[in-house]
Protein backbone atom coordinates (compact mmCIF):
# COMPACT_ATOMS: atom_id res chain seq x y z
CA UNK A 1 0.00 0.00 0.00
CA UNK A 2 2.63 2.60 0.89
CA UNK A 3 4.42 1.74 -2.80
CA UNK A 4 1.22 2.91 -3.79
CA UNK A 5 0.81 6.33 -2.01
CA UNK A 6 4.57 6.97 -2.84
CA UNK A 7 3.78 7.73 -6.65
CA UNK A 8 1.08 10.25 -6.37
CA UNK A 9 3.87 13.26 -4.86
CA UNK A 10 5.85 11.96 -7.59
CA UNK A 11 3.84 12.21 -10.26
CA UNK A 12 2.57 15.42 -9.39
CA UNK A 13 6.00 17.38 -8.97
CA UNK A 14 8.25 15.23 -11.96
CA UNK A 15 6.76 17.08 -14.66
CA UNK A 16 7.58 20.81 -13.10
CA UNK A 17 10.71 21.99 -15.24
CA UNK A 18 12.26 25.72 -13.82
CA UNK A 19 12.22 28.64 -16.36
CA UNK A 20 14.53 30.87 -14.49
CA UNK A 21 16.87 30.78 -12.00
CA UNK A 22 18.03 33.79 -9.32
CA UNK A 23 14.70 34.28 -8.13
CA UNK A 24 13.26 34.51 -4.60
CA UNK A 25 11.56 31.27 -3.13
CA UNK A 26 8.00 32.67 -4.22
CA UNK A 27 8.93 33.11 -7.74
CA UNK A 28 10.58 29.74 -8.01
CA UNK A 29 7.19 28.08 -6.44
CA UNK A 30 4.49 30.06 -9.12
CA UNK A 31 7.68 29.62 -11.93
CA UNK A 32 7.46 25.72 -11.29
CA UNK A 33 3.67 25.65 -10.90
CA UNK A 34 2.86 27.60 -14.40
CA UNK A 35 5.14 25.29 -16.27
CA UNK A 36 3.67 22.25 -15.51
CA UNK A 37 0.24 23.45 -16.61
CA UNK A 38 2.06 23.81 -19.79
CA UNK A 39 2.92 20.04 -20.16
CA UNK A 40 0.82 17.63 -22.15
CA UNK A 41 2.88 14.79 -21.95
CA UNK A 42 5.57 13.36 -19.67
CA UNK A 43 7.01 9.87 -19.72
CA UNK A 44 10.51 8.74 -17.55
CA UNK A 45 12.33 5.69 -16.05
CA UNK A 46 12.76 5.62 -12.48
CA UNK A 47 14.60 3.85 -9.69
CA UNK A 48 13.09 4.06 -6.21
CA UNK A 49 14.97 2.80 -3.56
CA UNK A 50 13.15 1.97 -0.04
CA UNK A 51 15.28 2.52 3.30
CA UNK A 52 13.44 0.51 5.39
CA UNK A 53 14.83 1.25 8.99
CA UNK A 54 13.91 -2.70 10.46
CA UNK A 55 15.52 -4.42 7.45
CA UNK A 56 19.22 -4.16 6.80
CA UNK A 57 19.09 -4.10 3.00
CA UNK A 58 17.35 -1.41 0.96
CA UNK A 59 14.57 -2.27 -1.22
CA UNK A 60 15.12 -1.22 -5.16
CA UNK A 61 12.21 -0.76 -7.99
CA UNK A 62 12.54 -0.24 -11.17
CA UNK A 63 9.90 0.77 -13.42
CA UNK A 64 8.56 3.89 -15.97
CA UNK A 65 5.58 6.69 -15.47
CA UNK A 66 3.41 8.20 -18.88
CA UNK A 67 1.39 10.73 -18.06
CA UNK A 68 -0.94 12.32 -20.33
CA UNK A 69 -3.24 15.23 -19.39
CA UNK A 70 -5.83 15.94 -18.77
CA UNK A 71 -6.83 12.23 -17.69
CA UNK A 72 -4.11 9.33 -18.76
CA UNK A 73 -1.89 8.00 -16.21
CA UNK A 74 0.62 4.75 -16.16
CA UNK A 75 3.20 3.96 -13.49
CA UNK A 76 4.60 0.94 -14.02
CA UNK A 77 6.99 -1.18 -12.13
CA UNK A 78 9.37 -3.66 -14.24
CA UNK A 79 10.97 -4.82 -11.51
CA UNK A 80 11.94 -6.94 -9.15
CA UNK A 81 8.33 -7.33 -9.94
CA UNK A 82 5.59 -6.16 -12.86
CA UNK A 83 3.43 -4.14 -11.04
CA UNK A 84 0.96 -1.69 -12.99
CA UNK A 85 -1.25 1.52 -11.83
CA UNK A 86 -3.45 3.82 -14.18
CA UNK A 87 -6.47 5.73 -14.94
CA UNK A 88 -7.76 2.94 -15.69
CA UNK A 89 -8.75 -0.60 -14.15
CA UNK A 90 -9.36 -1.20 -10.57
CA UNK A 91 -11.79 0.91 -8.81
CA UNK A 92 -9.30 2.15 -6.12
CA UNK A 93 -6.18 2.41 -8.38
CA UNK A 94 -8.31 4.75 -10.99
CA UNK A 95 -9.73 6.77 -7.60
CA UNK A 96 -5.41 7.44 -7.13
CA UNK A 97 -4.73 7.86 -10.37
CA UNK A 98 -7.32 10.65 -10.91
CA UNK A 99 -5.98 12.61 -7.85
CA UNK A 100 -2.42 12.31 -9.38
CA UNK A 101 -3.82 13.78 -12.54
CA UNK A 102 -4.50 16.62 -10.68
CA UNK A 103 -1.73 17.04 -9.05
CA UNK A 104 0.56 16.86 -12.23
CA UNK A 105 -1.36 20.21 -13.30
CA UNK A 106 1.24 21.73 -11.02
CA UNK A 107 -1.12 22.68 -8.10
CA UNK A 108 0.58 20.57 -5.52
CA UNK A 109 3.03 23.86 -5.02
CA UNK A 110 0.37 26.40 -4.67
CA UNK A 111 -1.94 24.41 -2.55
CA UNK A 112 -1.56 25.58 0.83
CA UNK A 113 -3.79 23.02 2.43
CA UNK A 114 -2.23 20.23 0.72
CA UNK A 115 1.57 21.41 1.33
CA UNK A 116 3.22 23.77 3.19
CA UNK A 117 6.11 24.82 0.50
CA UNK A 118 9.39 26.14 0.61
CA UNK A 119 12.31 26.43 -2.54
CA UNK A 120 16.09 27.62 -2.34
CA UNK A 121 18.52 27.26 -4.79
CA UNK A 122 21.58 25.39 -4.63
CA UNK A 123 24.42 25.39 -7.27
CA UNK A 124 23.02 23.10 -9.86
CA UNK A 125 19.62 22.32 -8.58
CA UNK A 126 16.50 24.04 -6.88
CA UNK A 127 15.06 22.13 -3.91
CA UNK A 128 11.85 22.39 -2.85
CA UNK A 129 10.57 20.91 0.71
CA UNK A 130 6.71 19.86 0.96
CA UNK A 131 5.96 19.51 4.71
CA UNK A 132 2.29 17.93 4.37
CA UNK A 133 -0.79 20.01 5.49
CA UNK A 134 -4.05 17.46 5.17
CA UNK A 135 -4.46 14.98 7.95
CA UNK A 136 -4.34 11.88 5.47
CA UNK A 137 -1.12 13.05 3.99
CA UNK A 138 0.57 13.72 7.73
CA UNK A 139 -0.41 10.43 8.75
CA UNK A 140 2.54 8.93 6.21
CA UNK A 141 5.21 11.92 5.35
CA UNK A 142 6.57 14.13 7.42
CA UNK A 143 8.44 15.78 4.29
CA UNK A 144 8.92 15.63 0.84
CA UNK A 145 12.14 17.10 -0.69
CA UNK A 146 12.51 17.37 -4.43
CA UNK A 147 15.77 18.10 -6.63
CA UNK A 148 15.27 20.37 -9.64
CA UNK A 149 18.24 19.94 -12.16
CA UNK A 150 19.11 23.24 -13.14
CA UNK A 151 20.00 22.07 -16.57
CA UNK A 152 17.71 19.91 -17.31
CA UNK A 153 14.61 22.22 -15.72
CA UNK A 154 13.11 19.00 -14.59
CA UNK A 155 12.69 17.62 -11.48
CA UNK A 156 15.28 14.66 -11.28
CA UNK A 157 15.23 13.64 -7.24
CA UNK A 158 12.35 13.16 -5.36
CA UNK A 159 12.87 12.54 -1.45
CA UNK A 160 9.81 11.12 0.81
CA UNK A 161 10.30 10.63 4.82
CA UNK A 162 8.26 8.50 6.92
CA UNK A 163 6.58 9.46 10.01
CA UNK A 164 7.81 5.66 10.46
CA UNK A 165 11.32 6.83 10.27
CA UNK A 166 11.59 5.19 6.54
CA UNK A 167 12.30 6.80 3.79
CA UNK A 168 12.03 6.48 -0.28
CA UNK A 169 14.02 7.84 -2.67
CA UNK A 170 12.92 8.28 -6.18
CA UNK A 171 15.22 9.21 -9.01
CA UNK A 172 14.16 9.84 -12.19
CA UNK A 173 16.06 9.41 -15.92
CA UNK A 174 15.20 9.31 -19.95
CA UNK A 175 12.77 12.63 -19.35
CA UNK A 176 10.70 13.69 -22.36
CA UNK A 177 8.30 15.95 -21.91
CA UNK A 178 5.33 16.84 -24.78
CA UNK A 179 6.76 14.41 -27.37
CA UNK A 180 3.74 13.26 -28.58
Amino acid sequence: MKRLLIFPILCALISVPLLAQNVSEQQMIQTMSSAAAEIRTIQCSFRQTRHVKMLKEEQVSLGRMFCRQPDKLLWEYTSPRKETISTEGEAWKGAMARMIMKLVAGKALTDSRAFQVTAMEMPTEYVATLVPQRKDLKRIYTQLVLHFDVRQATVTQVEMYEKSGDRTVIELYDIRVNED
